[in-house]
């Protein structure tokens, strides 16, 4: 059974091997998606040079900063324009009149800006901690989080990319995700009535994420109260916000995909 299992996945893991590493070859090459995917998304580290050492605030505000950014630019804007880009040049088209599979397409797109996010994610961990900030309370759960909120906003960016209609037009047809990633930010200042609303955007979910499993903070206090078994639960609802947001956009991309150029 494990042979025969092994035959039937091997070439399909083969052909996604080769595209990813195609498609992150791609993304290498040019400068500017490096600058993109590796550098911005750390400039927020700056924050935990303001105010005392170990301060919960700045701490708060640079590693979330950091955590949307790095699944915004290297994930989220990078699988958008790739796939437009592609799909406008045939390519998608032409890859999929071979033996590659829809899935094994989308995931080559998408595992390189995850990657990216991923190595963000690790690089944060020792520049915040030489920068002043407290020690991580479950830095696999924050790990864990930007593992997540990356693979939401790589399927966010295949729905987006089936009703942009160019790569120019991704500059406009992108910002209302990237208004869901930036708005939960600001959530834990926003008045009650507000903020239960806003807590179910998947930006909410990650700072909520990444305040309970660096900081210990639970919802909005300022406290840190969680430990390290405290913070897996606290993790809970937004992981469930994360998986609810994932299950819809598969079912929007399998909706709406578009493999040729919009006419």
């Amino acid at each position: 059974m494990t042979t025969l299992t092994s035959l039937n996945t091997s070439p399909a893991l083969r052909r996604t091997t080769g595209l990813t590493r195609a498609n992150a070859l791609l993304m290498l090459r040019n400068r500017l998606n490096l600058a993109y995917g590796f550098v911005l998304p750390l400039l927020p580290m700056a924050f935990l040079l303001v105010g005392d050492r170990g301060e919960v605030g700045a701490a708060g505000m640079a590693l979330t900063s950091t955590v949307v950014m790095a699944v915004l630019f290297p994930v989220y804007y990078n699988v958008l324009s790739m796939t437009v880009t592609r799909r406008d040049e045939l390519v998608l088209k032409r890859i999929r009149t071979g033996e590659t599979r829809d899935l094994e397409l989308l995931t080559s797109l998408a595992l390189p800006g995850v990657a990216v996010a991923l190595i963000v994610g690790l690089a944060a961990i020792p520049i915040a901690l030489a920068l002043g900030a407290p020690i991580p309370v479950n830095p696999v759960l924050f790990v864990l989080a930007v593992l997540v909120a990356a693979l939401v906003f790589a399927v966010l960016a295949f729905w987006t990319a089936a009703w942009t209609r160019n790569a120019e037009a991704a500059q406009i047809t992108s910002m209302p995700v990237i208004l869901l990633a930036v708005v939960g930010q600001v959530a834990v200042s926003l008045p009650e009535e507000v903020r239960r609303w806003v807590d179910l955007t998947p930006g909410a979910a990650i700072t909520d994420l990444v305040r309970s499993s660096w900081l210990g903070l639970e919802g909005t206090s300022t406290d840190p109260t969680l430990g390290f078994g405290g913070s897996w639960a606290a993790a809970g609802p937004p992981l469930l916000v994360l998986a609810a947001w994932t299950a819809l956009g598969v079912w929007l991309t399998a909706r709406s995909m578009r493999w040729e150029p919009r006419s």
